[in-house]
């Protein structure tokens, strides 16, 4: 059995997490980050931020391998129309905490596909709701001073330690984790970039 990629594909990301969702089909691929600026331009949407970001950061990438498929994405946790970015200190770590707690809040990821040799631009917002319990001050004290929420937007990790704080979602998974799987690999097989095939005892 097999899965193969018809396109040398490039992730214009620094994030482990998304590396590592590929690496689970068994992909084969560059990273290569992109270091985009990611503010957020006045005005915008949460949908419409991560939309734009995705793009500019497959594009940039893109413009300096034309040949190749470039995966862009940026994800962004949004609580009572505030967009949580990641934390810079512990007590920003601790505020966006305390905000979460016991409340459910969105998380957008945008995603695209670029290829300029192709001609080919498509993307996408995937988003999912968290529900988070009320997490107790020496819950949040301990977590805040672990390494864990410093890289991640909201301040935690889906599938590390703070998975523990989580009651439900609603929605992808690995969207929470900054890569909706499922509608990338629906992407690329739909662009024709990647192809399945089964093992000889396939009938």
């Amino acid at each position: 059995m097999c899965i193969r990629l018809t396109e040398k594909l490039i992730l214009a990301s620094a994030s482990p997490r998304r590396a590592e969702l590929l690496r689970l089909l068994g992909l084969d691929f560059d990273v290569i980050p992109s270091h985009m600026d990611e503010a957020s331009i006045h005005g915008e949407t949460p949908p419409e931020q991560v939309l734009r970001l995705s793009r500019e950061k497959a594009g940039r990438i893109a413009d300096l391998f034309p040949e190749a498929m470039v995966l862009g994405a940026d994800t962004v946790v949004v609580i009572g129309g505030r967009v949580l970015g990641k934390p810079g200190t512990v007590e920003d770590a601790r505020e966006m905490l305390e905000a979460l707690s016991g409340r459910e809040h969105i998380v957008f990821t945008g995603f695209s596909l670029i290829s300029r040799r192709l001609e080919l631009q498509v993307s996408q917002v995937v988003q999912s709701a968290v529900l988070f319990k009320e997490i107790p001050e020496d819950e949040i004290s301990w977590y805040v001073h672990s390494e864990e929420p410093y890289d991640k937007a909201g301040g935690y990790a889906v599938q590390g330690m703070g998975a523990f704080f989580i009651r439900e979602i609603r929605g992808s998974y690995t969207n929470v984790m900054g890569l909706p799987l499922s509608e990338v690999v629906e992407t690329l097989k739909d662009l024709g970039t990647l192809t399945f095939s089964g093992d000889s005892h396939d009938r």
